[in-house]
């Protein structure tokens, strides 16, 4: 498992008002300033500013503030027509904000941190696993049976609707594997946002793909070398803890949302039909707030200052990553504000709850308009590694090993790649411990893309009240007697396995069936009038009878639970 969802700053924090020059030292903020500021009314910058306009711009802000300070500031980004990155040499991040904030023209100011992912068809691997993957296959997705109680039923939903092309879930990730046989089907154009705006060598090395932000979202890898971490390319919040093979995290969500299903191949995802928006925001060792931020505004088709529009806009937003702390100050404030742009847009943000093993619940997740989800495992009690707090939306299963040694029996099977660096085959995880609330979270946005396909015309209060009024109790028995209730978390305090509460795992286990039936199907077309003689014979005319018999056929005839499911062939060789 990787050990996800740690918060690294982009430099260490000095004493108030100390400057070091330190030639690796350099301060990423994000700064937005006052409507009235001379510096913003001297020149206007439009929302639908090309590249060039925004840089010369963002530029001239960047110098006149510096001025002000005494410092060469570079600008970076804009994430709207007030907002953007400036970075300095020479001066740490915490205290250039401090400097910063006391500028009578700047409204908002917050360090720009890091933030880091964790870690029924014909599908050979959905029923058992194919002969290569785990004997449960793809659990997570079966009706709740026997001592698997979280499973989520989507062979449930899938009798109601298996998904609509016309609804898009951006996964704001690491990129996407583009050619992969199961995803390639249902993905339609994405971004790369990592250093839009410039950046420098450490934004050039987080990338990793020999460019910064264009519209190719693919994952180069994010491997982490010692070199790396020796080296310092990656900058100074890069450590030994983070050196690891690459991880092909957003290849391993968008599989688990929308997997092409019922085409012979691997595994199925949530949606059979349902779109995937690949947004890169992470690269090695994580990914700014400002990608993140402009990655959300630019999923829901909201205009950010350079960038092209979105043609095919965003219903869903998966975000599988996170940074531990409160979402309080600059930075919350700016979450909260591209939430509530999704929100306006009648677009959800499903967000992971971080994996600190019991401790509170990472940021952005515990932001006001996210969806935070726990993960749990098979039995339906808290997995050790999820956090919890009375944050959390809703649970779903993420994923548990439960032996110590061997493969592991209840992975989250989904789509990959083979490569330890670069990409190598498309493959998939199998019987890897592919765990975490990085995958406990695209379940419960794939059920949403199936409630938008149902009835489009949802709001975003409407899919959160879908998702959480229809979740399962969690269940308080059966796990063992040394597991005990979920208490209350403490910052540095671990709890492992427990049994959820309201206030700890929020509303319940999800439920893809009771969800998406819950909102019910789009009404029938009205009948056509009545062409004919003969006044009061509108009840008669044979659309309206047709129309009454659809309706019949669609309450009363419906297919029995579990009908709709992977047909699965004989076991394949690996």
């Amino acid at each position: 498992m990787h050990r996800a969802f740690a918060l690294t700053p982009l430099a260490a924090l000095l004493v108030a008002s100390a400057v070091q020059a330190t030639p690796e030292a350099e301060a990423r903020l994000i700064v937005r300033l006052k409507a009235d500021a001379p510096v913003v009314q001297a020149r206007r910058l439009a929302a639908r500013a090309d590249a060039h306009e925004v840089a010369d711009v963002a530029q001239r802000r960047a110098d006149a503030l510096g001025q002000r300070l005494g410092l060469t500031l570079t600008a970076g980004r804009a994430l709207d027509t007030r907002t953007q990155v400036v970075t300095a040499r020479g001066v740490n991040s915490e205290t250039l904000r401090q400097r910063l904030a006391r500028d009578p023209q700047v409204e908002l100011v917050a360090v720009d941190r890091i933030r880091r992912h964790s870690r029924v068809p014909n599908d050979p691997i959905y029923g058992n696993g194919g002969g290569v993957g785990p004997a449960a296959g793809q659990w997570y997705l079966k009706p709740p049976a026997g001592d698997v109680r979280s499973s989520i039923n989507a062979e449930g939903a899938w009798d109601l609707t298996t998904g609509s092309s016309t609804v898009v879930v951006a996964v704001l990730d690491t990129g996407v594997r583009l050619d992969h046989p199961d995803l390639v089907a249902n993905l339609v154009p994405g971004y790369d946002m990592i250093g839009a705006g410039g950046g420098g060598s450490v934004r050039l090395a987080v990338a990793n793909d020999g460019d910064l932000a264009d519209p190719d979202p693919s994952d180069p890898g994010d491997w982490v070398s010692q070199a790396d971490v020796d080296g310092g390319t990656l900058g100074s919040g890069c450590t030994a803890d983070s050196i690891d093979d690459s991880s092909w995290h957003g290849t391993k969500v968008a599989g688990l949302i929308a997997a092409t299903a019922d085409n012979g191949v691997g595994v199925a995802g949530v949606g059979w039909a349902t779109k995937v928006q690949p947004i890169r925001v992470l690269g090695k060792c994580g990914g700014y707030d400002s990608d993140i931020l402009v990655g959300i505004k630019w999923a829901v088709g909201a205009s950010v200052p350079g960038l092209p529009v979105n043609t095919t806009p965003a219903k869903v937003l998966n975000l599988s990553l996170g940074g531990t702390g409160p979402c309080t100050g600059s930075t919350g404030a700016l979450y909260v504000e591209a939430f509530a742009e999704a929100t306006a847009r009648n677009a959800v943000a499903i967000v992971a709850a971080g994996n600190s093993a019991g401790e509170p619940v990472d940021s952005p997740a515990n932001c006001t308009g996210a969806i935070a989800v726990a993960g749990l495992r098979h039995v339906g009690s808290k997995v050790g590694f999820s956090s919890m707090g009375p944050e959390v939306a809703l649970a779903a299963p993420g994923g548990n090993c439960v032996n110590l040694n061997g493969s592991c029996l209840y992975p989250m099977v989904t789509t990959s790649n083979s490569g330890t660096r670069g990409p190598a085959a498309n493959t998939y995880t199998y019987n890897e411990a592919a765990v975490g609330t990085s995958f406990a979270t695209p379940l419960v946005a794939g059920v949403a893309a199936l409630l938008y396909a149902r009835d489009p015309s949802l709001t975003a209060a409407q899919v959160r009240t879908a998702l959480t009024s229809t979740a399962r109790p969690f269940p308080t028995s059966g796990s063992g007697s040394t597991v005990n209730a979920c208490p209350a978390p403490v910052t540095g305090t671990e709890v492992l396995e427990c049994y959820c509460t309201a206030t700890t795992c929020g509303a319940g286990m999800l439920d893809a069936r009771a969800a998406v039936a819950s909102v019910g199907a789009p009404p029938p077309a009205p009948p056509a009038p009545a062409t004919g003689g003969g006044g009061g014979g509108g009840a008669s005319h044979p659309a309206w009878l047709l129309g009454l018999a659809f309706a019949g056929l669609w309450l009363n005839g419906r297919r029995k639970p579990g009908s709709k499911r992977p047909q699965v062939p004989p076991p394949a060789p690996r």
